[in-house]
């Protein structure tokens, strides 16, 4: 499959991308990943390995999208809980009455 990663069109194949992988220790997952085998690569990690390119030259999203295509699992960013709205005991006694909540 042709991809263009950082402006430059890459032939990668889901067996080149394996290869190439093999044998790389992945590092700690704090944001987006992939899973190549049975294990789980940090997204720029993979992109500085198939490329030989600097990290800073390319976008996660770049070797996110390129790996999902080669059908590679990919995990984004966690979503970050949304913040619940706190009730007072006023408005929480109003709630339980059947009174709308007022902010």
């Amino acid at each position: 499959m042709r991809c263009v990663i950082a402006r430059f069109p890459f032939d990668l194949t889901k067996s080149g991308v394996l290869e190439s992988m093999k044998g790389v220790k992945p590092e700690q997952v704090v944001g987006e990943s992939v899973t190549i085998g049975r294990r789980t690569y940090p997204v720029k990690q993979v992109g500085q390995v198939i490329t030989r390119q600097d990290r800073r030259d390319f976008s996660a999203g770049e070797v996110l999208r390129a790996m999902t295509q080669l059908g590679f699992t990919c995990r984004g960013l966690p979503r970050a809980a949304v913040p619940t709205r706190v009730l007072s005991p006023l408005q929480q006694a109003s709630a339980m009455l059947g009174i709308p909540v007022t902010v």
